[in-house]
């Protein structure tokens, strides 16, 4: 764990957003294990999976880009999305895709710091939590931070898309 402000062997454009808008944050680096998702960052952290958030990027009909911030033991279910952002449809980007809009690799994907300036649209129940592990902005690392600095930093709308995996 290396708290934010004494970080000097991490830097990647997530965390220089968070220093630059004074967010509070804890790093936490884990062994990341391909295809292993939020739960085996959990486990190893030893956090539970639910406050482990996602960042997931998407497009609409227009091939818009978007990000979804969901629970790690949840899906996003992609109808209720579309209905809730006004798009007809919404689906996953392929990881290039993703990768060109974000400029993160996935598996290191975060909501702060992308490339180009995206929506992001996050699950409401993840507003409720006291604290949530997200992507630091590459593999094998997570930042612990309030939820409120999601809306506060990134203005992401609160949705109601969750279904169990």
């Amino acid at each position: 764990m290396i708290a934010g402000g004494d970080c000097e062997m991490s830097t990647t454009s997530a965390l220089r957003e968070l220093r630059k808008h004074q967010v509070a944050f804890t790093e936490h680096e884990y062994r990341y294990e391909e295809h292993g998702g939020t739960r085996a960052a959990s486990r190893q952290l030893g956090v539970d999976e639910h406050a482990v958030v996602k960042t997931i990027v998407m497009e609409d009909e227009a091939k818009k880009p978007l990000i979804v911030l969901m629970h790690g033991d949840r899906e996003v279910s992609t109808r209720q999305l579309a209905r809730q952002t006004g798009s007809r449809t919404i689906r996953p980007c392929d990881p290039d895709t993703a990768q060109r809009h974000t400029g993160y690799m996935v598996g290191g994907t975060s909501p702060f710091g992308t490339r180009k300036a995206l929506e992001v649209f996050v699950e409401r129940s993840i507003l409720a939590l006291p604290a949530i592990y997200l992507n630091g902005g590459r593999r094998g690392l997570l930042v612990e931070i309030a939820p409120a600095e999601l809306t506060r930093v990134l203005r992401a709308v609160p949705v109601d898309a969750a279904v169990d995996e």
